[in-house]
Parts: structure tokens; sequence; C-alpha cells
């Protein structure tokens, strides 16, 4: 009942961690996981005295990932100081953008239970991350490790334009698969890379005007977002139906019980007293510059959906499977250079190779097998000389060990299809006295025991029969 009577209103900000060697005003690393406090210096440190300057790449990381959402790019950037205290912010004010952000506007494109729609984005900004504070250590105090601080991030923020935790999820989905095509961030939520915060209102169904927002912080999986927006819609209209207020306030994820709980009351954009940081000048964006960094860019996803279904005719359910992660697509690349059986391909791909990689553990990345020898592999079944069964199961674990020309390793494990007719009777005549019961039972009309016999001649000759020819000298021996 309360579903029908109220809508939520969500908009989110993501914050992805930028795949930069060096951080944002310093050339301190950004890799992960190195020894607490090993990757700082005394600009990372705000050490009186220090100057910034800005790392160029994290300017064009930033500038694919606004042109891959259709964002308008803004020529005359500046930087911003947003004044704050965190225990984990060494300067006491955290550098970011503020009325000039990078990039403006935008939609990406989420897929809903009522279909395709783009979600409205309001803005794209860079901005430095801030340290970590670590409270499970030391019993008694807070660590703090600044290895994280002055890291590059972008942060992408949508319009209120999502009304509903599922919407929300596919939403993120999608940001995260985007910006781990362009290269640009590798999505690991676990680490940190890529975290989300979700402003989520309430209000009668049919309302224009937008609820009081509560936002939660720091949500570092996909999961918790779905989670954590289905319990606040769920908490916000408990508190309205019971005549309390909603405040505005920051509030937390709990992930073992699956709750928010409050950290403070929100603060407004005043409230961080924003100013052009000093000692940043402004940073002018050429067109040719613009114009270098879209020529870069990857073929996107919609685009390459879009021609494997119309040029090389897969289902759509195949084009969106092999482009849900790049890698992948870059294989399939590769392979169709070497053949231009499309649709087989990408059946080999979602389905053998799929398969091999799950046994395994292992990635696209990490299969070690040339396309050439997966392209030849596709061609033998596609001839006749192997069946499909076979060479999935016993031919390619044995291509992916040796790189072996799939032919040569056929005729060593002797799989290689009998199409010979005379050798191919003996089995069919070997199946048929095997089972009188199901040949009575197929004279009177049960074709399709026609599949059993196939089977069983299959087992006779070890896969090695050719099975079309199985089934026609089968119809023609049951007759």
């Amino acid at each position: 009942m309360m579903n029908n009577k109220y809508e939520a209103v969500i908009g989110l900000e993501v914050h992805a961690q930028l795949a930069t060697n060096s951080k944002l005003f310093c050339g301190d690393s950004t890799l992960f996981g190195a020894a607490p406090n090993t990757h700082v210096s005394p600009i990372t440190l705000g050490h009186p005295g220090t100057l910034p300057m800005t790392n160029k790449k994290a300017i064009e990381y930033a500038i694919k990932m606004g042109l891959a959402c259709n964002c308008e790019i803004e020529r005359t950037n500046y930087f911003a100081r947003k004044n704050y205290f965190y225990p984990d912010l060494p300067k006491g004010y955290q550098i970011s953008q503020h009325t000039t952000p990078i990039c403006k506007g935008g939609k990406v494109k989420i897929k809903t239970a009522q279909g395709e729609r783009y979600v409205q984005l309001n803005r794209i900004h860079l901005e430095e991350d801030a340290g970590k504070s670590i409270h499970d250590i030391d019993p008694a105090n807070t660590c703090i490790d600044l290895n994280r601080a002055g890291t590059p991030l972008i942060e992408i923020v949508t319009e209120p334009d999502l009304f509903s935790a599922e919407e929300a999820w596919q939403y993120v989905t999608e940001i995260r698969k985007l910006v781990r095509w362009l290269n640009i961030c590798d999505g690991n939520m676990e680490e940190g890379s890529l975290r989300c915060d979700a402003n989520v209102s309430i209000r009668l169904k049919g309302e224009t005007k937008l609820g009081t927002k509560v936002e939660v912080k720091n949500l570092n999986s996909i999961r918790n977002i779905k989670k954590a927006i289905e319990y606040e819609i769920d908490r916000m209209i408990n508190e309205v139906e019971l005549g309390n207020l909603i405040k505005q306030q920051t509030r937390s994820f709990d992930a073992n019980n699956d709750t928010t709980f409050s950290i403070r009351d929100k603060e407004e954009a005043n409230d961080y007293r924003y100013f052009p940081d000093p000692d940043l000048p402004e940073f002018v964006l050429e067109d040719a510059y613009i114009q270098h960094i879209e020529k870069s860019l990857p073929p996107l996803p919609e685009a390459l959906i879009n021609k494997y279904q119309t040029v090389f005719g897969l289902s759509n359910y195949d084009a969106a499977q092999l482009c849900d992660d790049k890698s992948t697509t870059d294989y399939y690349e590769l392979i169709i250079q070497h053949t231009q059986s499309y649709k087989n391909v990408a059946n080999w791909l979602l389905g053998p190779i799929r398969q091999y990689l799950n046994e395994y553990s292992l990635s696209i990345e990490g299969l070690n097998l040339p396309p050439q020898l997966l392209a030849a592999l596709i061609q033998l079944v596609e001839s006749g000389k192997v069946n499909f069964s076979i060479a999935a199961t016993r031919i390619l674990p044995v291509l992916v060990k040796t790189h072996e020309a799939p032919l040569a390793i056929a005729e060593q494990l002797q799989m290689l299809q009998v199409s010979d007719s005379n050798e191919l009777e003996i089995w069919v005549e070997e199946a048929i006295a095997a089972m009188p019961d199901k040949v009575a039972e197929y004279k009177k009309g049960k074709k399709g025991l026609i599949g059993l016999f196939v089977g069983e001649v299959k087992k006779r000759s070890k896969g090695k029969a050719d099975p079309k020819v199985v089934t026609q000298l089968l119809e023609e021996k049951l007759k």
C-alpha cells in the first residue's frame, strides 16, 4: 500500500579512482596495497610552502569519461578548495572543482524492467581523495593511512533521476562497466576504487516537489548500494506515516544487518566555504586536444552491440554478453580476423571458453590461447572433421596447454570423425541390435528415439562417428 502511495527519488554520486600512476597534484605513487604512509611526500602531507602541480593524465581520463557520457566539456577550468575537517585529510581542505566542473550534463543508458532509458547526469568533476581512517587495528585508537590522500578521482553526479533501488543498481553497474571499458579505473569496489553516495528522498506519487533528502555515504559494493537504498526508502516512508519529519542528514550503511544509521547533520555547499585554489592556475582545454582524446576512445559497448546485431547477425543477448566485458570483446575482435563465422565464434566464447575459464578460475586475459588457434578449432568443427562436443571437452584443454594445431591434436587423440559408411554401418547395426525394444517403439511412431540410437553409436565409436551420416543410416535401416 505504501509503495503505491509514495515514490522514491534518488541521485547518485559515484567516485571513481583514476588509474594514473601518480597522484593528482604530485608524483607520489597511487599503487594499492603498499605499507601505510609510504606513498607520501611533503605535498601529500600538506606541508607549508609546498606547491601542487596538476596531473595531465587525470585531466585526459576525466575528458574520456565525459565524452563517453555525452557531456559538454568545459574549456576553462579551475580548482577550488573545499574546507572541512576530516582526520585523514592532511591539508584540512580538499582540492576539488566547484562552479566549473570539467564535464557538464550528459547521460548514461540503463536497462530496467520497463525497458531502456537514459539517466541524466548533472556533472563530472575532478578532485583529490582523502586518506583512510582504520578503526580495527588498535582497540583504543584510530590509525591513519595517508597513501590514498591526493589520489585523483572523478565524481560522477546524476540529476535526481533514479526512482528505485533496482535502477540505482543498474546505473552503478553501467558506470563500473564504462570506466573499466575506457581503462581509466579498475572499478574494484572492495579496494575503494569505486565508491558511491546515494541521495534518497520520497514524495507522494504525482507530486513534482522533491522531498527532504538523506545522503547515505561510502557504499562500497553494488549489492550494498541496492540494500541501503531499499532500507532507506522503507525507513523514510515509515517516518512519514508516523507523522514525523524527515531530517536532512548524512547516514552510513551497516552491512552486518543491512540498515543505515545517522552520522551527522547534512552540510550545505556554503558550509564548505569554496574558493579558487590560489596555488593552482586555471587550465584551458583546446578543441584540438579534446578532439585528439575523442579519436583515441575505443568503440563503446552500445555501438558494438548494434554492429554485432546488424552486421554480424548476432542476437541481442549474444551481442550484449560479448560486450559486457571489454577483454571479451577485444578477444572476439581478434578471433574474427581469422574467420567470418561470427555466430560460431560467439557461441564458443559464451559456451566452452566461458566454462573453461570458470573451471580454472581464469579471466579472459589469463586464457593464453592465440586467437588464430581458436579460429582454427572452430573451422575444424565446421568442416565436420571433429564434432563440437569432442572439440570442446577433449581438444580445447590440450590446445590451451600446447598451442599445437587443432588438427594435429585431433589426429593424436584419434578424434577425427569417421564418415566412411562401411565402418559407420557396423556401429549402427550394433546399436540397433542392442535395443530391440526401442526399435519396436520407433517403428510404432516414436521417432524421437532416433537420438537414443545416435547416442549409442557415438558411445560405440568413442565420439568419432559423424552424427549427420549416422542419423541418415539409422533412418534408412530402421525403416
